[in-house]
């Protein structure tokens, strides 16, 4: 059994660490944003008061992004990408489809098993200059990842940035990578784990930790002090119970596609459900079928009724 711990998820609070993980996160995600240039129905029906709030800049939103803005995981992706360019071998390659097709059945993070894949591609990146990987992210977006966008999701970013707010994706995945999903869906920046470089050059090592669990709620409230927003004016979009300590910062709580911790955490606190999986995905991981929408038919629902609501 001891070869099947990382399937079981650990409980733990924000350490030392953690908090150095957030905060350099949160200081590359700024620095980032500022040097650029450029739903389902809800499980209760009960109408919702308007939100976003049109106008509010002091409120913003945050948003994960593995199983919540795109199905799977970002980092499984960018393996895929990087073994295309011969980055590593196939046993490698192996080592990443494994991760990734256990991460797609199960729908859950396991911190152990993503911290496996992010040792791994601190490896294969050891060594390489940053500008490489970045201009490397950019076609590996195209390739991979854009089709796994979410509508509906994306259509809950888009109600925040008509609102006039700023909109933030929150990753354990590279913040390099992070940016550059981000960018192409038109957001204002990414906090995602922050890989040491020096000179340009990547040294094999993080900043404080991988941006999980605790960490992506100190890097939220570290970028929320720096920009003078209200958290409790803020929203935040997961599908994971690793993301309750996110989800718990801010007043508009949202469990998106959530695995089933999350939703029996977000319905005894009442908070919003959305769930953009079909009707047999859905079944997999423990949702009535009935629960689950198509993602196209999704991202059309969601658009109707954040418009509904602006009326």
């Amino acid at each position: 059994m001891a070869a099947l711990g990382w399937l079981t998820p650990r409980r733990r609070s924000a350490t030392a660490r953690s908090v150095l993980a957030g905060e350099a996160s949160a200081e590359a995600a700024r620095k980032t944003s500022q040097d650029a240039t450029t739903p389902a129905a809800p499980d209760h029906e009960e109408p919702e008061p308007e939100f976003p709030v049109l106008g509010d800049d002091r409120a913003a939103a945050f948003f994960d992004l593995d199983n919540t803005v795109m199905q799977g995981a970002a980092l499984f992706h960018f393996g895929r990408g990087l073994y295309k360019r011969k980055f590593f071998d196939t046993r490698e390659l192996a080592r990443f489809a494994w991760q990734q097709a256990w991460f797609r059945l199960a729908g859950v993070e396991d911190p152990e098993h993503m911290q496996e894949a992010r040792d791994s591609a601190l490896s294969i990146v050891k060594g390489h200059r940053v500008a490489e990987l970045q201009s490397i992210g950019e076609e590996i977006y195209d390739e991979y990842m854009a089709e796994r966008i979410w509508p509906g999701t994306r259509a809950l970013a888009q109600a925040h940035l008509d609102a006039g707010q700023k909109v933030w994706l929150v990753t354990a995945a590279p913040v390099e990578i992070a940016t550059v999903i981000a960018r192409r869906l038109g957001l204002t920046g990414a906090l995602g784990t922050v890989a040491e470089s020096v000179d340009g050059v990547y040294t094999g090592r993080l900043v404080g930790e991988p941006l999980h669990g605790p960490a992506k709620a100190e890097a939220v409230r570290a970028l929320a002090a720096a920009e003078g927003l209200d958290l409790s004016r803020c929203a935040a979009y997961s599908d994971s119970h690793n993301d309750i300590p996110m989800l718990s910062l801010v007043g508009h709580p949202y469990a998106i596609n959530p695995d089933a911790k999350l939703r029996k955490h977000a319905r005894r606190l009442d908070w919003r459900l959305r769930d953009y999986r079909t009707g047999r995905k859905a079944a997999k991981v423990g949702i009535p079928a009935a629960a689950g929408v198509g993602a196209v038919a999704g991202g059309t629902a969601a658009a109707i009724a954040l418009t509904r609501r602006r009326r």
